[in-house]
């Protein structure tokens, strides 16, 4: 499972949607950042493979990241953003 995770501004918690398959979480991930370096298009609405029902919208003006991460099997995952430690 792949999560594409959107860092809002002013906001604490991450919005994060998940993908089965790797393809469709960076062509995901690239529909996001081709939407705020566009900037004409003002929502993104999102959907969740893992929750079917999930669904969120965002102000694109809004967005200050973006990143995509594998989350493992079980409980942990791959800690998101950039490590020092290899």
């Amino acid at each position: 499972m792949y999560c594409i995770e959107l860092t809002i501004k002013l906001s604490p918690m991450p919005l994060i949607v998940q993908r089965k398959e790797h393809a469709d979480a960076q062509r995901l991930y690239l529909e996001v950042i081709d939407s705020i370096k566009k900037g004409n298009q003002r929502l993104l609405e999102l959907t969740c493979e893992k929750v079917e029902d999930k669904r969120i919208t965002v102000l694109v003006s809004e967005i200050t990241s973006v990143q995509i991460y594998e989350k493992t099997s079980g409980t942990t995952s791959k800690r998101p953003g950039f490590s020092f430690q290899h």
